[in-house]
């Protein structure tokens, strides 16, 4: 038995397996006295047999027997099971594959404002010592403007220090605040639709999601829906809390909805919180793209909740910069000590250069906010005016989209085309919207996102006839749209 190659191997001979064979012999022979210890080992044995003999002679028994071994223990964590599967992984694999125009995912492909461009290449060529670490929970610069920034909007004095995190985007802030806050078995009300990240980010916690989904109130048969007619049902809403229940999570401007939570609306939820003494997990990144005089409050502001509520932001939704990864969270000191340890034992630290673009972008808009130059005024008026463009487009081929009154979407109405081609391809249990998806980018060169994939399993049956438009594009990629959709139309009127 020579070993291949110089390695340690060796090849699988009569007289190995007779030797393995007499070991496990003696092994059954003493699993009289000691209660059946190898027992275990003894089938591993016939196993491993029948399979080497069917092997080819010269296949090594060490590494036949590791590899056997192995895959009998499992190797991911439990809190992994049932979470493994990405719609976006598949949905942006398709849309590279047919060459469609991607109005699915939700960042902008045009470039950043000047100021921020210029802010990051300081950042890069500038200090050198940014290219090291810096603070572990933020940026100085970045925490005072943040701080300052945000406490008058908000009406707290903000210590930057104690009451401001600087996280890997607002994914990581997100991430942080469960594994921080939620413990194993304790409930957290999500608001459907929602975000998809909310679920899972439960459940790794050890937390059980509750859902409560938003209902639409139907307008006038000519007249389109608006964001704003999907609405809470209090009662409902009040039935969802219990003496288990520790957050609340709450997305405005809603992805994928666009809705914008009225002040009404917001001192339901915050009366509800206060009520049953439950945390508010507020996500926040879209607060400045509202739409048509719509105006985003922040829940935090309101009396009572400052002490209860986790605010969170991203400089990619903010600046248009989502590759930055920069995103943060603002809460009480009670809240916010908890997620620091989890940020300084998980990633600790966020790149330098990107928080001190950041930083500075903030501090050019401080000087310039509430006046006409101000950028926070100027980008959601160009963002509307987008969003008005793929309005009209959509309507031209049948869609009917839902007026959005923020963030980067809108979702549009396919209840039509479900009647017309309700047997489109796909699995029998897959939401008629993910078929449609994947019909559209195949058949019409357009990538949109299904809304079901915004639900919890057992409501995604009651919302599979809507799907999801990003509008926050270059001008040539709506452009790309209109021609997709005027083909569409042709094709229609043939």
């Amino acid at each position: 038995m020579e070993p291949k190659d110089g390695g340690t191997s060796f090849e699988f001979t009569t007289e190995v397996l007779l030797c393995f064979s007499r070991t496990l012999n003696f092994g059954h022979q003493c699993s009289m006295v000691l209660g059946g210890m190898f027992r275990n080992a003894a089938a591993i044995y016939l196993h491993l047999v029948g399979s080497l003999q069917r092997k080819k002679a010269g296949a090594s028994l060490t590494r036949y027997l590791h590899q056997t071994l192995t895959m009998r223990k499992q190797l991911q964590a439990r809190r992994l099971d049932g979470i493994d599967k990405n719609p976006w992984v598949v949905f942006t694999k398709l849309a590279s594959e047919c060459d469609a125009v991607n109005l699915g995912q939700g960042f902008p492909d045009f470039p950043p404002p000047d100021f921020a461009v210029e802010a990051f290449q300081h950042a890069v060529s500038g200090d050198f010592m940014l290219n090291q670490y810096t603070r572990a929970f933020g940026y100085p610069p970045l925490i005072k403007i943040l701080a300052s920034f945000f406490g008058k909007l908000l009406g707290q004095e903000i210590d930057p220090l104690e009451n401001v995190l600087v996280t890997v985007g607002a994914y990581g802030a997100l991430f942080t605040a469960f594994q921080a806050l939620v413990d194993e078995g304790d409930e957290v009300i999500i608001i459907e639709p929602s975000f998809d990240c909310y679920e899972p980010m439960t459940l790794m916690a050890g937390g059980h999601p509750v859902f409560v989904s938003l209902k639409l109130t139907p307008t006038k048969d000519q007249e389109l829906d608006a964001s704003s007619d999907w609405q809470l049902d209090p009662t409902e809403l009040a039935s969802k809390f219990t003496s288990r229940t520790k957050a609340l999570v709450l997305n405005t401007p809603n992805n994928p909805l666009g809705k914008v939570f009225s002040k009404a609306e917001l001192e339901v939820v915050a009366s509800l919180c206060q009520q049953h003494d439950v945390l508010c997990i507020s996500d926040e990144v879209y607060q400045w793209l509202v739409y048509d005089g719509c105006q985003h409050i922040s829940i935090a502001s309101l009396p009572g909740m400052w002490e209860r509520t986790l605010t969170i932001g991203s400089a990619g939704k903010t600046f248009s910069v989502t590759g930055w990864k920069v995103g943060w969270v603002l809460g009480p000191d009670r809240l916010m000590k908890h997620l620091r340890t989890v940020h300084q034992n998980s990633i600790f630290h966020c790149p330098t250069q990107s928080q001190a673009a950041v930083a500075q972008s903030f501090q050019r808009e401080q000087l310039h906010f509430g006046q006409p130059s101000s950028y926070f005024l100027q980008f959601p008026q160009a963002m509307q005016r987008k969003r008005d463009h793929m309005i009209q487009s959509l309507l031209s081929v049948g869609l009917r989209p839902v007026i959005s009154q923020g963030s980067y979407f809108l979702i549009t109405d396919i209840s039509d085309f479900k009647s017309r081609m309700p047997d489109l391809p796909g699995a029998a249990d897959e939401p008629y919207d993910s078929r449609f998806v994947k019909w559209m980018i195949k058949n019409k060169g357009l990538v949109a996102i299904p809304v079901s994939i915004f639900y919890s399993q057992s409501h995604q049956k009651h919302f599979d006839h809507y799907i999801r438009f990003c509008f926050v594009k270059d001008e040539s990629t709506l452009q790309a749209m209109d021609k997709k959709l005027q083909e569409w139309k042709d094709e229609l009127g043939a």
